[in-house]
């Protein structure tokens, strides 16, 4: 196993008096890669976090990080890793700069390294013009930058996002995309990401991971999982609700139902040759009215669906738009 890696064996975390909340998992996430680590809330996704990032102890199995155990050399994964989870540990009355020194401090950073290691992130993240400013004035995009650079500060090796873009507007998204892209491609930097955008994991994620119930129900590279589903999928959403099993039957002869949102028809396709034009003609001949009839080619969105039988619940969260703070630093 090369230094800059996770690697996990029957991970397993099972809570007083409820379910296992992470179920036996097996991971490797090799050095340099972003690995995207999907799931629907409650699937084990933040609790498998904690436990790589030694906030929590397995309850059985074993992990190592950067080639250390998470058990019994917890300082020794400490000092090589950067986490930037949910909730973002900041200090109100801190400024941006005041909170980079601190961090310094806080992971032994040499004393002469402190001040330009804190401009060049704060150059990074976007956020020089605001670094005096008390973290209470910030937005949320700009607290969710601070941490990303407060991660960053000892330059770990093995970098952990936990849902890091969870409400930020498409700008502040795009910036940490390419901030996180550049970590891994320039600095080498191994990227373990949980995220609930599928968008966000197909366009960062060398490799991918879907966790459901605790277990490990997909794996592999976005172009490969998408393979598997194979065909195109039609959507349709009748004008009357009730006429749902009526276009079900209509378009049986196509395809297979697949899960779908409440009042919309789903069917993957068993012909790439199959039209809008074959699937319009049967609803003709039933009379079937239709509100909305759309052909897509398979996405991770289609994946998530087969091996869940469920969307993930911010595939389709429209954009939160951002505070004030973020209008006011970007003018």
């Amino acid at each position: 196993m090369t230094e800059n890696t996770i690697e996990a064996k029957g991970l397993v975390q099972q809570y007083k008096k409820g379910p296992r909340a992470v179920d036996g998992v097996d991971l490797f996430v090799s050095s340099g890669e972003i690995f995207g680590f999907l799931g629907p809330n409650g699937a084990g996704k933040s609790t498998t976090v904690h436990m790589l990032t030694t906030l929590l102890p397995p309850t059985d199995g074993t992990a190592r990080v950067a080639g250390y155990d998470i058990v019994n050399e917890g300082p020794k994964v400490r000092s090589v890793i950067g986490a930037a989870l949910q909730e973002a540990a900041l200090d109100p009355l801190l400024t941006g700069r005041e909170h980079l020194k601190l961090q310094a401090a806080l992971q032994a950073v040499p004393r002469a390294e402190r001040t330009p290691r804190s401009e060049e992130l704060l150059y990074r993240v976007g956020l020089r013009e605001a670094a005096d400013r008390k973290v209470r004035t910030y937005s949320g995009g700009m607290k969710r930058r601070l941490d990303l650079a407060l991660a960053l500060i000892h330059r770990p090796r093995v970098l952990f996002l936990d849902e890091p873009t969870t409400g930020l507007d498409v700008q502040s998204r795009t910036a940490l995309w390419d901030e996180v892209e550049r970590l891994a491609k320039e600095d080498g930097v191994t990227v373990f990401l949980t995220t609930q955008y599928l968008e966000e994991a197909d366009v960062l994620s060398d490799r991918i991971a879907i966790i459901d119930k605790g277990k490990i129900v997909a794996e592999g590279t976005p172009s490969a999982l998408k393979s598997q589903i194979g065909q195109p999928t039609v959507e349709a959403r009748p004008v009357d609700p009730v006429d749902c099993e009526r276009v079900a039957s209509a378009f049986g002869r196509f395809g297979e139902s697949v899960p779908s949102a409440d009042g919309v028809v789903a069917v993957r396709l068993r012909s790439s040759d199959t039209g809008l034009a074959d699937l319009v003609r049967v609803l003709d001949a039933e009379s079937l009215k239709i509100e909305n009839l759309q052909l897509h080619q398979p996405s991770l969105d289609d994946v998530f669906l087969a091996k869940t039988g469920r969307s993930l619940e911010g595939a389709s969260q429209e954009e939160e738009p951002e505070a004030e703070g973020d209008a006011a630093e970007a003018a």
